[in-house]
C-alpha cells in the first residue's frame, strides 16, 4: 500500500487552522496544544512571552493566536496591539480569572484588537467539557474573521448624527443584546452616547462566568453612563446601563423595575436575549427600543421580531462591523430588524429616537 498522501488528505491538511499558543507555563501549553490537536487544529508554535509572539506571529502567520495577558517580556495587550500593528492576525485571549480590576485589565486587549476574551479551560471541573468545546468553537470561528492593521493609535471613527425623530411616541427603554464582539460593540455604542440620555439601557451579554465585573469596569471607563450589574427589584433610572448578571435571565416588570430569573436556560443559555426581548416586548411595546449585535446562534432574532410586532424600533448589527454575523444574521433574515447598521451608527440613531422636543 502507498503512503503518499491522497487529494483528500492533503486538502484536508491545509485547510487545518494554524493555531500560535502564547502563555508563559510551559504545562498550560502542552495542555492547550493536546485540545487543540484533538480538535483538528495544527499547533503552528508556541511562545512563552509576549516580545516571542510578535516576532513568531510576523514569521509563522498563524490563522489564529490564543494570548494569555499575564507575560514576562511584553504583556498581552502589548503584545497584542503590536502584533495587529504589524500583522493582522485573529487573537483569542483565553485568560485565567483574577480579580475584577485585574479582569478589567483583560479587555484592554479587545481595545488593541483581539476579538475575544475566553476562560482558561481547567481539567476536573464540572464545567470542563464546556469550556473545553466553547473554546475549540470560538477559535474555528475567529479563524474566519477578516482582521486589518490597526495603527498604534487610531483616531475614533466619525459616528453619525441621524436627525431627531419627529411625531413618534416616547421610547422609555433601550433593550440590547449581544454574545461574541458584544463588548467592543458596545463599547463603540455607549461611549458615543450623552451623559443626559433619556432612558435606561438593559442589556445581555453572553460572556464568561466572572468576566462581567471587569466587562462593567472596563465601559465605565468610556462611557458617560453609569453601567451596573442589575438587581432584583432594582428601579430603572435613565442615563443608567444595566446588565444581566451571570448565570441569571434579566427581565423587565411592571413599574420601571428589573426582575431577575433562575429559571433554566434556553437552550444553553442563561442570561437569555430572547427572555429579556420577551419582557420588553409584553411590559413596554412601542416604548422601547430594541438592539441585536454581533454573536453566534440565533439568541433574541424571534423576540426583536416579537418586539416589532408590538411597536418597538429594532435594530440589528450589520454584517460588515459583526465580528460574528449570527445572531443579527437571524433577525435580518426573519424581518425582525427595521434598521439594519454599523457599529459606530447606532448610538446617534438612539439619540434620534429618544431625543424629546417641548
Amino acid at each position: 500500500m502507498s503512503n503518499t498522501p491522497s487529494r483528500a488528505d492533503t486538502a484536508k491538511a491545509r485547510a487545518a487552522i494554524r493555531v500560535l499558543i502564547v502563555d508563559d507555563s510551559p504545562s498550560v501549553r502542552e495542555f492547550l496544544r493536546n485540545i487543540l490537536s484533538d480538535g483538528g487544529f495544527e499547533v503552528a508554535g508556541e511562545a512563552a512571552d509576549g516580545a516571542e509572539a510578535v516576532e513568531l506571529a510576523a514569521r509563522l502567520r498563524p490563522d489564529v493566536i490564543t494570548m494569555d495577558i499575564s507575560l514576562p517580556v511584553m504583556d498581552g495587550i502589548a503584545a497584542t496591539r503590536a502584533i495587529m500593528a504589524s500583522t493582522p492576525t485573529s487573537i483569542v485571549i483565553v485568560s485565567a480569572q483574577w480579580a475584577p480590576e485585574e479582569v478589567a485589565k483583560t479587555f484592554d486587549a479587545l481595545g488593541a484588537g483581539a476579538l475575544a476574551i475566553l476562560e482558561k479551560p481547567r481539567f476536573g471541573t464540572p464545567d470542563f467539557a464546556c469550556r473545553r468545546e466553547q473554546l475549540v468553537s470560538t477559535i474555528k470561528l475567529m479563524a474566519e474573521v477578516k482582521v486589518v492593521r490597526r495603527r498604534t493609535q487610531s483616531a475614533d471613527r466619525t459616528k453619525t448624527a441621524f436627525p431627531r425623530q419627529r411625531g413618534l411616541l416616547k421610547r422609555k427603554l433601550v433593550a440590547m443584546g449581544a454574545s461574541t464582539g458584544g463588548p467592543q460593540a458596545l463599547r463603540a455604542i455607549l461611549s458615543g452616547l450623552p451623559k443626559d440620555f433619556p432612558a435606561p439601557i438593559v442589556v445581555v451579554q453572553h460572556i464568561s462566568r466572572g468576566f462581567l465585573p471587569g466587562l462593567v469596569h472596563w465601559l465605565n471607563q468610556v462611557s458617560k453612563l453609569t453601567v451596573c450589574i442589575a438587581a432584583h427589584g432594582q428601579a430603572m433610572e435613565p442615563g443608567t446601563v444595566y446588565f444581566a448578571p451571570d448565570d441569571h435571565h434579566l427581565l423587565v416588570a411592571r413599574g420601571s423595575t428589573l426582575r431577575l430569573s433562575d429559571a433554566p436556560p434556553e437552550g444553553t443559555l442563561r442570561p437569555c436575549v430572547g427572555q429579556l426581548f420577551r419582557s420588553v416586548a409584553e411590559f413596554l411595546g412601542s416604548r422601547a427600543v430594541g438592539v441585536l449585535l454581533t454573536g453566534m446562534g440565533r439568541d433574541g432574532a424571534l423576540e426583536l421580531g416579537l418586539m416589532r410586532e408590538r411597536g418597538a424600533v429594532t435594530i440589528a448589527q450589520d454584517e460588515c462591523t459583526s465580528i460574528v454575523y449570527g445572531m443579527p444574521r437571524e433577525a435580518v433574515r426573519l424581518g425582525a430588524a427595521v434598521h439594519v447598521l454599523p457599529q459606530e451608527e447606532i448610538a446617534g440613531m438612539l439619540i434620534g429616537l429618544l431625543s424629546e422636543f417641548t
